[in-house]
C-alpha cells in the first residue's frame, strides 16, 4: 500500500493560551486539545495528535 501524503497544516491555525488556575498551557485545533508546562510542549503534543489525522504541523 502507498502511503497518503499528509495535509500541511501551519502553527497559526491552533489556539494556544495560558490555562487558568494551573500551571501550563493547552492548545486547540479541530476538536483536539493537548496540554503541557510550556508552549512548545503543548504544540509538540499537538503535532502528534493531528498527524493521526493525516496533517503535518510545521
Amino acid at each position: 500500500m502507498a502511503k497518503k501524503a499528509l495535509k500541511k497544516l501551519s502553527t497559526n491555525r491552533i489556539t494556544t493560551f495560558k490555562i487558568r488556575n494551573r500551571r501550563g498551557y493547552a492548545a486547540i485545533f479541530m476538536n483536539n486539545l493537548t496540554e503541557g508546562n510550556t508552549v512548545g510542549i503543548a504544540l509538540a503534543r499537538m503535532a502528534k495528535a493531528v498527524k493521526r489525522m493525516g496533517y503535518l504541523l510545521r
